[in-house]
């Protein structure tokens, strides 16, 4: 007999949801989840396959469970006076997530954020038992910050989810909107800059506003800017106080021996890893301003993809460029899609395939 999750004796909160996952094909060009499509350049990639295969000699034992020298390393990639007391690692920035959840969530507590935002902050909440609570941003997709405090004085939140720039729409957070949420709550303020590295380069991080305020964390990850998404790398800077906290919820040793040397291997080689960036951030504005030629309402984006309106159709926009061999995400906003960012060549086989349709 064949039987669905839903008939064991599931949660309640889960009956009628769906996991997590975005569509994953074989297709020539996949813009769909964000991905760095530029491969680890070959010298890194030597030096990061070096590193496991001698990590692999003592794989008998366990690993650092501290992770020591890659706190330091993040830390000194980061800078603003941070150290390794600061820093927090995980199995990529949904982990991290879910740590700070862990321990600061769960029953008879809420979480927010202002959507549309992240879809796996209610999914990771809901994983705790805590009850999510999705406030509103304006019509383009904008948080001010008396907006935000206003609505979150109503709710009184435990924990607040700030995306910046944020997952789906690519819109930039000053930092004076996330002090100004910081003040109006007691909660934990957690700041997801997971795609930081592609916002203008004067643009100031909420790392800038970690001193003093004990219950801020910025988080960040491996997987973007890094191209090191299979790696599955994330991270968070924050008081140490808070990473103590984190200790209580985390397994025993959670990153392994040969993810703390292949990270570590990466971050000794920042600068050449984070050369694409910028061809990234070229392709970005090259989609945007081509979108606006042909009809299309894409948002301002200090990310490595661009969300746009005027999509009459996204089902079939999505089918037509699949048929072409190009995946894009349509993201569950009415009349809007997102599309990833890649390399001059997958950019142009994109925009010539949307150009082509005809509905």
């Amino acid at each position: 007999m064949t039987i669905s999750f839903s008939d064991l004796p599931i949660r309640d909160e889960f009956r009628g949801m769906t996991p997590y996952g975005a569509p994953q094909a074989p297709l020539p060009v996949a813009l769909n989840v964000n991905e760095n499509t530029h491969p680890i350049p070959d010298d890194v990639a030597t030096d990061i396959v070096d590193s496991v295969s001698l990590a692999v000699r003592d794989l008998n034992r366990y690993p650092d469970r501290e992770f020591s020298l890659l706190r330091e390393a993040f830390a000194g990639y980061l800078g603003h006076g941070l150290s390794a007391e600061n820093v927090w690692a995980a199995n990529g920035s949904n982990e991290v997530l879910q740590h700070i959840l862990q321990a600061f969530a769960g029953p008879d507590r809420t979480v927010m954020g202002f959507g549309p935002t992240y879809s796996m902050y209610p999914l990771l909440t809901q994983a705790t038992g805590a009850q999510w609570f999705a406030g509103e941003r304006g019509p383009d997709f904008s948080l001010t910050a008396a907006s935000a405090v206003a609505q979150v004085e109503e709710v009184n939140p435990n924990v607040i989810l700030l995306c910046a720039p944020n997952n789906p729409t690519g819109t930039p957070l000053p930092l004076d909107v996330i002090a100004a949420v910081y003040d109006a709550t007691d909660g934990i303020v957690v700041v997801d800059e997971a795609y930081f590295e592609f916002a203008p380069h004067d643009a100031p991080s909420a790392l800038t506003l970690l001193d003093g305020r004990p219950r801020l964390v910025v988080s960040r990850t491996m997987s973007k800017a890094f191209a090191f998404a299979g790696a599955r790398v994330g991270y968070l800077a924050a008081d140490p106080a808070f990473i103590d906290a984190l200790r209580l919820v985390r397994l025993p040793y959670h990153l392994s021996s040969l993810t703390q040397v292949a990270a570590l291997a990466a971050l000794r080689h920042a600068d050449t890893m984070l050369a694409t960036v910028d061809n990234i951030v070229e392709q970005r504005d090259r989609i945007s301003a081509t979108l606006t030629a042909l009809g299309y309402r894409p948002y301002e984006s200090w990310t490595n993809f661009v969300l746009f309106g005027g999509v009459a159709d996204p089902q079939a926009t999505f089918l037509a460029l699949y048929e072409r061999g190009i995946l894009i995400r349509d993201v569950g906003i009415p009349g809007h899609m997102r599309v990833s960012a890649g390399t001059e060549e997958e950019t142009t086989a994109f925009l010539d395939a949307l150009a082509s349709l005809e509905f």
